[in-house]
């Protein structure tokens, strides 16, 4: 007989998620973490961020604050105290997840776990002894990390990853990030509102390349407004550090060009956590390091399953959520509805901010969908105008037989918060003409949304 009717290793937003879940539904549940709850979402990327990225914001108001008629001498401040915060902010959601853990009897046990079979681990304990335990089902969620790069080696001082960037108490006077995907814009936005120089260096020929042309278009037009300075089709050729500064050689269009700066964030690249799971062991073949799933999320091993970034899927936090809620009641036979990963929301945290699901505009064309665009301005918008929020736009993607809508893409002040009413909608099987009969509070930025829609039809008001 087993110990477990489950064993979930790695208690990040996937584990700790299908845990909790597993012990609802009456299973005997252990979950294995070699380091904090919450996994690197809650400890060193989602949460820490977004409290860093609130501090920018309050920092920003209080730098335009004569435009309200507000006015104060010797404004100041102290990035040391912002980091801080961060960490207060990333102490209290994991204590709560320890108390999710414990209140739904979940067993967490501190360590790292190898596969001996398919249905036993052997666990190095955070105290140096050995522990073996046997499950009846295991789930992998280990999640992933930062791939190093040969000509980007990390050395945790001028050269810094994230992590390293989310425990740093100073802000560099000129800072280079390499990668201008999601990381790379919140970092951008962060240290630009802190005053460094910033240059982002973006192998593809625009930033946020995965989000829709127009919404990357946006964002560059802030950014260098802002003055952010942004070079796209380039590479990082190799990295000179000394001990307080980096020379930089970039490779763009077949030449050469250094550029000096004080810390170097590389923010591209990422891999699988499978090296040390011993996986050889029972069988299981990774592609590239990732561990194949299929709806079910079911590996190629019967009694074992994976989710989150460690399946290499959709490489965020909700999904991973979603993904362990779905093993769990997969396991426990309630065949939940298969996930669906066309309407997976994204988000980008940076000043304004980005959020989206769905095909592009150029994706819906290239699969020869005939579609209509629906959009509309913040500035547009008597909300948007009275916040002094009116850089941004809502873009719908549409069907243009049925109405339903395909894909969505915003850029605008909290459009996070805007996104999953359009996701609703799509899951639904809502069409832009009920979204547009929709009647929203006035005056909200949500107005947006239905004008947006109306405008799919040629109807909107404003």
């Amino acid at each position: 007989m087993s110990d477990f009717d489950i064993i979930v290793i790695g208690a990040g937003p996937g584990g700790y998620v299908a845990a909790i879940r597993a012990a609802q539904l009456g299973m005997k549940t252990a979950v294995i973490e070699r380091e904090s709850v919450g996994g690197v979402c809650l400890n060193w990327g989602c949460i820490p961020s977004k409290s860093l990225l609130r501090n920018a914001e309050v920092l920003n108001l209080m730098k335009s604050a004569d435009k309200y008629g507000i006015s104060f001498d010797n404004l100041s401040y102290d990035f040391g105290a912002a980091i801080e915060r961060s960490r207060e902010v990333v102490n209290k959601l994991t204590s709560g997840v320890q108390y999710l853990l414990k209140k739904n009897n979940v067993e967490h046990i501190s360590g790292s776990a190898v596969f001996e079979t398919s249905t036993s681990l052997s666990i190095l304990m955070e105290n140096g002894e050995s522990r073996v335990i046997s499950g009846d089902n295991i789930l992998i969620a280990t999640g992933a990390r930062q791939r190093e790069i040969p000509t980007m080696p990390i050395d945790h001082s001028v050269v810094m990853n994230s992590r390293d960037a989310l425990n740093s108490k100073t802000i560099p006077n000129r800072v280079l990030i390499v990668g201008g995907g999601a990381t790379g814009a919140e970092f951008a936005h962060l240290y630009s509102s802190y005053g460094s120089n910033v240059t982002i260096v973006e192998l593809e020929d625009r930033i946020i390349p995965n989000e829709d042309a127009e919404i990357s278009q946006a964002l560059t037009k802030s950014f260098t407004d802002n003055g952010i300075n942004i070079s796209c089709s380039s590479s990082v050729e190799s990295i000179e550090t000394n001990a307080d500064f980096a020379i930089v050689s970039i490779s763009k269009n077949g030449e050469t060009s250094k550029i000096e700066c004080d810390r170097v964030l590389v923010a591209v690249g990422v891999q699988a956590n499978t090296d040390n799971l011993g996986l050889e062991n029972i069988g299981l073949e990774t592609d590239r390091g990732f561990v194949p799933i299929d709806n079910k999320m079911n590996t190629a091993i019967s009694n074992i399953y994976a989710i989150g970034d460690v399946t290499g899927k959709m490489l965020l936090a909700h999904v991973a959520s979603a993904q362990g809620v779905t093993a769990i009641e997969n396991i426990a036979g309630l065949n939940p509805p298969e996930l669906d990963y066309s309407i997976m929301p994204r988000a980008i945290y940076c000043e304004p901010q980005i959020a989206s699901f769905g095909l592009t505009e150029n994706q819906a064309k290239e699969q020869g969908i005939n579609i209509n665009i629906g959009k509309f301005p913040f500035s547009a918008s008597g909300k948007a105008i009275a916040l002094d929020k009116t850089d941004g736009i809502v873009k719908l993607v549409v069907d243009e037989e049925i109405g339903e809508i395909i894909g969505a893409h915003m850029i605008g002040s909290e459009v996070t918060e805007l996104l999953a009413e359009l996701s609703i909608t799509k899951m639904l099987e809502g069409t832009t003409t009920e979204l547009g009969w929709l009647v929203h509070p006035h005056p909200t930025i949500s107005e947006i949304l239905k004008e947006a829609a109306l405008d799919t039809m040629g109807e909107a008001i404003h």
